[in-house]
């Protein structure tokens, strides 16, 4: 009787590595179909990313049904909701909590590319100023770009593309500025990230003192990140451009861990790294640029999610940047949910809950290099 139940046992096992072996052949094919090549990546690293995937959903689901009208997740499911519920569901709520989630995941894998392509462990839209060049370019298309936006179309894209615009300025001026110190050029990143957040600052100042009282209530609430008021119209165009940079990045994986090695080695193995560099560039000031546009300024979840998906599952791209895109997503949405439920019928800034989440972690990470 023991040994049939040993057998079993071992059977069990076996079929399981069996299983494990499929996932991750099915995955590496999936992933190959899309033009992900190469990929590397442990059952232990799928089991964290679909823990990832399952929670950014449960997040999207409760932060859906969750607000100012309380909707039973029971009722949502079997459509039994008035008239007035739909409406606030499917014009107020729901392209807010699509925004927070895209704006998450941005964010995230962002954050996880320009670590990787400083080799810089402190890199992130919002320290190094990303977000504030994008914030400038967005400001200064919402108080002087009236004048130019011909139409909805035009008009839809045209902030996403001023932030973009002034996202891309920023990251191309940190890489030539900072070219060549790798991880010794952590606090020559650091300044440099000052001096463009106060240049940005002021820009932001000028323009909001030119602006008229209904443009300065916007900006005010605006530029401390808030997901409030977005329509489909303003909304689908950010969905195509984040959308296209996330894909564009998780195509750069494999060379993001060369890359770790420094350019001349990711050179002889066959990395083309100035295509390398202008791909993540354009790929983090589209997201940045678009994500920025219309949620304002959000700090800290390019530098906190990437190193919270790290001690999950370790520290190669093909695993790091989506965990880092799901991640994101799910603290995003959760951030969101808490900004506009903890003094309703009031919302706080979601900008003042990723601060306050993300500074004390800033600190830890701090001591953590010192220590190391």
């Amino acid at each position: 009787m023991e040994w049939q139940c040993l057998d079993l046992v071992l059977e069990q096992f076996h079929q399981q590595k069996i299983l494990h072996k499929n996932i991750i052949i099915q995955m590496n094919s999936f992933l190959s179909a899309i033009g992900i090549k190469n990929i590397h990546i442990s059952s232990r690293q799928i089991i964290i990313l679909n823990v990832f995937v399952i929670t950014s959903c449960v997040c999207f689901l409760i932060a859906s049904v969750t607000g100012s009208i309380n909707v039973s997740i029971g009722n949502l499911i079997r459509g039994d909701i008035s008239e007035l519920t739909r409406i606030v569901l499917i014009e107020i709520r729901l392209p807010r909590v699509i925004l927070a989630a895209l704006v998450g995941a941005s964010l995230g894998i962002s954050g996880a590319a320009l670590q990787g392509l400083f080799r810089n462990p402190l890199a992130d839209p919002g320290l190094i100023g990303v977000s504030a060049g994008a914030a400038l370019g967005a400001t200064l298309v919402i108080v002087l770009g009236s004048s130019i936006s011909g139409g909805l179309f035009l008009g839809s894209f045209l902030l996403p593309l001023g932030a973009i615009s002034g996202a891309m300025l920023v990251i191309m001026m940190l890489y030539l500025l900072t070219k060549g110190f790798g991880y010794q050029g952590v606090t020559y990143m650091l300044l440099v990230g000052i001096a463009v957040n106060a240049i940005a600052g002021v820009g932001i100042g000028i323009l909001t003192f030119i602006s008229t009282d209904s443009e300065l209530r916007g900006l005010t609430f605006w530029t401390m990140g808030s997901f409030g008021g977005v329509t489909w119209p303003l909304l689908i165009p950010a969905i195509i451009i984040i959308i296209i940079s996330i894909s564009s990045m998780m195509t750069v994986s494999r060379n993001l861990d060369l890359i770790q090695l420094g350019e001349p080695e990711a050179y002889r193995l066959g990395v083309d790294v100035k295509k390398l560099k202008y791909k993540i560039i354009i790929s983090c000031a589209a997201a940045v640029g678009a994500s920025v546009s219309l949620s304002g300024m959000i700090g800290f979840v390019g530098l906190v999610v990437p190193h919270l998906v790290r001690l999950f599952g370790g520290v190669n791209h093909n695993y790091l940047l989506p965990g880092s895109a799901f991640v994101g997503a799910a603290l995003m949405i959760t951030a969101d949910m808490l900004s506009r439920t903890i003094i309703q019928p009031a919302e706080l800034p979601v900008g003042l809950i990723t601060s306050a989440i993300g500074s004390p972690f800033f600190l830890w990470l701090i001591f953590r290099i010192k220590r190391s």
